[in-house]
C-alpha cells in the first residue's frame, strides 16, 4: 500500500510542477507581450538587456515556436509613455520608435542588427524579434539600472578586450560606409544604446529613429536636417555625441556621423573621464566641444593608442570637410593588427578562392595561439562554421577546430563545438575529413559522451573500414580499441566484428594489403579481453579457424598470438572440447609450416603444447569426477536397494538364528522321515503382495539406473510411523520373559521370536508341555493382519494336527514382537532346560 501512495504522490508532485511551470511561462510571456501577434510565433525565455533611445526597448531572449531557431524579442511598454503627461509627445514617441524598426527592417548589411519578425502592436506593448543578441554597448559599458539582477549578474564582470574593441570600430566603420554610400542615409545617433553586440560579438547598428534620407535627385546627395534645440520632441539623441553642425539649422553630411563615432571611441579608451559628468546638459555643450578640444590635443588624448590619435583628432574636428570618411577609417594602421586581420579574413572569406583560402587555414592554427578564448569561441568558430557547406575546405579547417577543443570547458564544448562536430562527421568527402577526426580519436571521446560515439562516431569508423583507402583503413584500426569499452556489446558484434571478419579471410586475392589484413588481427587482439565471452566464441574463434593459410607468417603469427590470448584469459572460457576438436586441429598442420622462423616456430609449438597439457588435465579431471560420481551412484543404488528390500520379521531372524531355540526340534526332525505338507509347496508359489513387491522392486532399479551420473538425485529414505502398540499384549509377554528369567528355568530366546510359519510340517515334537507352550507363544503374539494357519503340528509326538487358529490370533509389525534387552543379554544357564511347565506359567499370570 505503500507503494501505491508513494507512486500517487510522486505522480501529483509531477503533474502540478509542470501545471505551475506552464502557468508561470504563460504569464511571463503573457505580462511581457499582452495581446501580441509575435506571441503567436516566438517565446520568451529571460529579460537580458535593452536598447534604444533611452534605453526604451526591453530585450528578452527567446526561440521560434516552430523551429525552435533563438531569437530575441524587443518589446516596448506604453505604459513607460506615463513620464510624458502630453498626448502629442506621447504620439510622437510611439510613432519615432515605429519609424526607427521599419527602418532597421528594409536594411539588411552583417553589421546592421537583422530583423526576423516585423514590428507588431498591440494595445500594450510595440514588439519585434531579430537574431540573438547579447546586450547593448551602453549595457556592457556600465549602463544597467534598468535591468533585471540576473542580466546584472551575468554584465557584472563582462569587460571588452583590446581586440572586441578594435574589430567593433572597425565593424562600425564598414556599417557607416555602408549607410553612407550605399543607401545614401546618415544615421544622426550613433551611441552605445544603439550598437548592440550579438551572440557572436559582433557590434551592429541599432536604432534608426532619426535617420535623415537623401533627398536630391541628382548625384550628390543632401539631407534636411532639423533643428535639435527648436524641436519639442519626447526622445532626443544625446547631444554630447552629435556633431556642431546637427545642433545648428546647417547642412549636414556623412561627416556627421563620422563625428559620433570619434566620440565613441574615446568614451570606449576612457570611460571614467570627467569631461563624461556633463554629457546630459544640452546647455553645456559648447563648453564641452572645448573641453574634448583641449583633451584630443593634449598628450594624453583619452589614452588612446598612438596608431589611432591623428585619426581621432581628424574625426572631431570642428570642420567636417577635413573628416575623414568611413573608408578612409577601416584603413588606417590602427586595424593592421594580426587579430584584427584574422577576423576581417574570415569575415570575407566568401570574397577569396579555394587556394586563397587553403592558404589561410594552414596558418590559423598558429594564430589562434594568441586570440583570447572568447574571440575564438564567438568570433572564429562561428566563421569557420559558414564553410562547412564548401566540403573540399572542411579537412584545412578542421585542423583550427581541433586545437580549440584541447583547451575548452565542457560548456564551451557542448554549446559551440559539438554542433559542429556533428555536421563535420556525417561527410563522407573527401576522405581526408575522416582521417583527421581519426587521428584525433582520444581527444574525440575526451569530451564525446556514449551517446554521440554510437551515434556518430562508430558509423565514421564503419565507413572508414568498407573504403578502400587503405590508409583510412589503418588508422580506423588503430582507433577502434579506443572505443570498445564505450561501445555496447551488439554494436561491436554488429558494426565492427564482420567488418574486420571481412578484411581478414580476404587473403592475397582480396584487395585489403597485408599490412591491413595484420593491423586487424592486432587490433583484434586489443579489443578481444574486453569482448563478452559468447561473441569470443560465437563469432571470433570460427573465423579466426578460416583464415586461410597463404604462406604469410605475419599473418599465421597474428592468429597464434590472439590464440594465445584465448587460452589463458579465464574470462573467455575455452573449453576443453572445443581446443581439441576446431583448435588444435586448426594448428597442428601449422607445425609442419616451412614459412617460419625458428622463433615463430617456437611460439607455435609451445602454444600446442599448451593446448594438449590443458586438454589432458582438465579431461583428466573430469574422468575423475566422473568416476566419483558412479562410484557414488553405485553406492546410492545399494543403499536404495537395501531400502527397497523385504524386510524380515523378528520371528524370521530367530528362525534362522544358529541359537533358534526350536532348532532342537528341526534337528531331531532329520532322523525321521519327512512328513510332506500340502502347503509346503504351495508355499514356493509367489503370492500378490510378493509379485507387487518384486515388481516395486524392479522399476526401483530401473531409476537408479537412469538417473544422471554426474549429479545423482540422493533421496532420503522415508521411515515409516511406528504404529501404537497394545500395551496389554506387551504387558503380558514381558512378565512371561521376566518370569522365566528369574526362575533360571527356561531357555533363553535369542535375538528374535521364531517365525512358526516357516516351521516344516515335518518337524516331530517328544514333550507334549513344549507343544503346550508352543501354542500358548502363537497364541500370544498380536498379529496385524488376519493369517490362516493350516500347518499341521504333531501332536502327542507323532500324530499331526492341523493347527487352528482363531480370527483374533493377529500379528503385530515385527518390532513389537522383538525381545527386551533382558532377553537379549546371554545368560549362563542358556543350555539348560525349561523348569515351569506351561499351567504352571498360566496359573501364575491369573
Amino acid at each position: 500500500m505503500d507503494v501505491f501512495n508513494k507512486l500517487r504522490n510522486t505522480v501529483t508532485n509531477t503533474l502540478s510542477n509542470t501545471v505551475s511551470n506552464t502557468a508561470h511561462s504563460l504569464s511571463q510571456l503573457s505580462s511581457v507581450l499582452p495581446g501580441n501577434p509575435v506571441t503567436r510565433e516566438y517565446e520568451v525565455t529571460a529579460h537580458i538587456c535593452s536598447a534604444g533611445p533611452g534605453l526604451l526597448w526591453k530585450v528578452y531572449s527567446g526561440f521560434k515556436k516552430s523551429t525552435k531557431q533563438k531569437a530575441a524579442i524587443f518589446v516596448f511598454e506604453k505604459r513607460l509613455l506615463d513620464q510624458w503627461p502630453d498626448r502629442a509627445v506621447r504620439d510622437n514617441v510611439i510613432e519615432t520608435l515605429k519609424k526607427g524598426i521599419v527602418q532597421l527592417t528594409k536594411l539588411r548589411h552583417p553589421q546592421i542588427l537583422t530583423v526576423q519578425h516585423p514590428l507588431e502592436e498591440s494595445r500594450d506593448s510595440l514588439a519585434f524579434a531579430t537574431e540573438p543578441v547579447f546586450a547593448s554597448l551602453a549595457n556592457i559599458l556600465g549602463d544597467v539600472d534598468s535591468l533585471p539582477q540576473s542580466a546584472r549578474a551575468v554584465l557584472q564582470d563582462y569587460k571588452l578586450l583590446d581586440l572586441e574593441m578594435k574589430f567593433g570600430i572597425y565593424q562600425l566603420g564598414e556599417s557607416l560606409a555602408f549607410l553612407h554610400n550605399d543607401v545614401k542615409m546618415l544615421h544622426r545617433n550613433l551611441n552605445p544604446e544603439n550598437i548592440v553586440v550579438n551572440d557572436n560579438g559582433d557590434w551592429k547598428i541599432f536604432g534608426f529613429e532619426f535617420c535623415a534620407m537623401n533627398k536630391s535627385l541628382d548625384d550628390k546627395p543632401s539631407w534636411i536636417n532639423v533643428d535639435y534645440t527648436s524641436t519639442s520632441l519626447g526622445i532626443k539623441p544625446p547631444i554630447h555625441y552629435q556633431a556642431p553642425e546637427c545642433i545648428k539649422p546647417t547642412i549636414i553630411s556623412p561627416s556627421s556621423d563620422i563625428f559620433s563615432l570619434g566620440i565613441l571611441i574615446c568614451y570606449l579608451h576612457a570611460p571614467n573621464n570627467p569631461l563624461w559628468n556633463s554629457r546630459n546638459d544640452g546647455s553645456n555643450y559648447v563648453r564641452f566641444l572645448e573641453e574634448l578640444k583641449n583633451i584630443i590635443t593634449s598628450a594624453r588624448n583619452f589614452d588612446l593608442p598612438n596608431s589611432l590619435r591623428d585619426t581621432v583628432k581628424l574625426m572631431l574636428h570642428g570642420d567636417p570637410e577635413l573628416r575623414p570618411d568611413a573608408f578612409q577609417i577601416v584603413k588606417i594602421e590602427y586595424f593592421n593588427d594580426i587579430g584584427v586581420k584574422t577576423l576581417i579574413y574570415l569575415d570575407k572569406l566568401f570574397q577569396w578562392d579555394n587556394l586563397q583560402k587553403s592558404q589561410f587555414y594552414k596558418g590559423l592554427p598558429q594564430i589562434l595561439k594568441q586570440f583570447p578564448r572568447r574571440a575564438i569561441l564567438q568570433k572564429v568558430l562561428p566563421a569557420l562554421q559558414k564553410e562547412f557547406v564548401n566540403a573540399p575546405m572542411i579537412p584545412f579547417l578542421l585542423p583550427s577546430i581541433l586545437q580549440v577543443m584541447e583547451e575548452c570547458t565542457t560548456e564551451e564544448f557542448n554549446e559551440r563545438v559539438l554542433p559542429m562536430l556533428k555536421q563535420i562527421i556525417v561527410i563522407e568527402e573527401p576522405p581526408q575529413i575522416s582521417l583527421l577526426l581519426l587521428q584525433k580519436m582520444e581527444l574525440l571521446l575526451k569530451w564525446c559522451s556514449p551517446d554521440i560515439v554510437k551515434n556518430y562516431i562508430l558509423p565514421m569508423m564503419t565507413r572508414a573500414l568498407d573504403s578502400k583507402l587503405e590508409q583510412l583503413q589503418e588508422h580506423c584500426l588503430i582507433a577502434i580499441p579506443l572505443i570498445v569499452k564505450i561501445v555496447d556489446s551488439s554494436s561491436m558484434k554488429n558494426s565492427v566484428i564482420p567488418r574486420m571478419k571481412k578484411i581478414c579471410l580476404s587473403g592475397k586475392s582480396g584487395h585489403y594489403s597485408l599490412g591491413v589484413r595484420v593491423n586487424c588481427l592486432l587490433c583484434l587482439s586489443k579489443i578481444i579481453e574486453n569482448l563478452d565471452s559468447w561473441i569470443v566464441r560465437e563469432e571470433i574463434l570460427p573465423f579466426l579457424l578460416q583464415i586461410p593459410n597463404t604462406g604469410e607468417p605475419a599473418i599465421l603469427v597474428a592468429a597464434i598470438g590472439i590464440f594465445k590470448l584465448i587460452l589463458v584469459n579465464s574470462k573467455l572460457g575455452i573449453s576443453k572440447d572445443l581446443l581439441a576438436t576446431k583448435v588444435l586441429p586448426f594448428l597442428l598442420p601449422l607445425c609442419v609450416e616451412q614459412s617460419f622462423s625458428p622463433k615463430q616456430y617456437e611460439l607455435l609449438v609451445a602454444l600446442v603444447n599448451d593446448m594438449v597439457t590443458q586438454v589432458t588435465i582438465e579431461h583428466r579431471e573430469a574422468l575423475q569426477q566422473l568416476q566419483k560420481t558412479r562410484q557414488f551412484h553405485e553406492n546410492m543404488s545399494d543403499t536404495l536397494n537395501d531400502m527397497t528390500s523385504p524386510v524380515k520379521s523378528p520371528l524370521d531372524n530367530m528362525m534362522s538364528s544358529p541359537t533358534n531355540p526350536l532348532a532342537m526340534f528341526e534337528s531331531s526332525s532329520t532322523s525321521s522321515p519327512p512328513v510332506k505338507s500340502p502347503m509346503s509347496q504351495q508355499s514356493r508359489v509367489l503370492s500378490l503382495d510378493d509379485k507387487i513387491r518384486l515388481a516395486k522392486q524392479e522399476e526401483m532399479g530401473q531409476r537408479i539406473n537412469t538417473q544422471s551420473t554426474l549429479l545423482p538425485n540422493v533421496t532420503t529414505p522415508v521411515t515409516q510411523k511406528s504404529r501404537p502398540k497394545d500395551l496389554t499384549d506387551t504387558l503380558l509377554a514381558n512378565n512371561l520373559n521376566q518370569l522365566n528369567w528369574s526362575t533360571n528355568k527356561t531357555t533363553p530366546v535369542t535375538g528374535t521370536v521364531p517365525n512358526y510359519t516357516s516351521i516344516s510340517s515335518s518337524s516331530s515334537f517328544t514333550s507334549p508341555t513344549l507343544n503346550r507352550q508352543q501354542n500358548f507363544m502363537v497364541n500370544q503374539m498380536p498379529q496385524t493382519t488376519p493369517v490362516n494357519w493350516n500347518q499341521q503340528v504333531p501332536n502327542n509326538f507323532g500324530s499331526p494336527k492341523p493347527m487352528q487358529l482363531g480370527t483374533n490370533s493377529n500379528w503385530t509389525s515385527p518390532s513389537m514382537m522383538l525381545p527386551t534387552s533382558s532377553l537379549m543379554s546371554p545368560s549362563s544357564q542358556s543350555q539348560s532346560t525349561l523348569k515351569l511347565s506351561t499351567e504352571e506359567i498360566m496359573d501364575f499370570l491369573k
